[in-house]
């Protein structure tokens, strides 16, 4: 007998909540990297030179390993929340993940447009007053 629309859409949603899980763990460890290795402070703190541009993605950017798999992120949860929202065991677990990208990518939104500007693509470094947490 073969698979019902039913089965399909289970399939569906598992294979999206895995994408979005990937691109979870992409995510986190991505800003975990940046945290132990103090990427935001080594550039804030360096002159953009032939070595190291200030461009999006130039050495040190996050930019370089972010772009190809964030843009993914919010939008597989989502997908994944409504193809799996009939199933009221799981539907909890949907929310909470499709919430925590949702808010990831707003925080990541206001990131790009007020501070990575400033912090990556200045070509003098950041003053110290701009380099000390508030």
């Amino acid at each position: 007998m073969g698979q019902t629309s039913s089965d399909r859409r289970d399939v569906f949603a598992g294979r999206l909540l895995g994408v979005a899980e990937f691109t979870h763990a992409h995510w986190f460890f991505g800003n975990l990297y940046e945290a132990i290795v103090k990427i935001p402070d080594r550039v804030a703190a360096s002159e953009a030179n032939r070595e190291l541009p200030r461009t999006p993605f130039g050495a040190g950017s996050p930019g370089r390993y972010y772009a190809p798999i964030a843009p993914l992120s919010a939008p597989a949860a989502v997908a994944a929340l409504i193809s799996g929202w009939r199933h009221s065991d799981s539907r909890t677990w949907l929310i909470v993940a499709a919430a925590s990208s949702a808010t990831g990518a707003a925080a990541t939104a206001y990131l790009l447009r007020s501070i990575n500007p400033k912090l990556f693509f200045s070509p003098q470094p950041l003053d110290e007053a701009h380099r000390k947490p508030c």
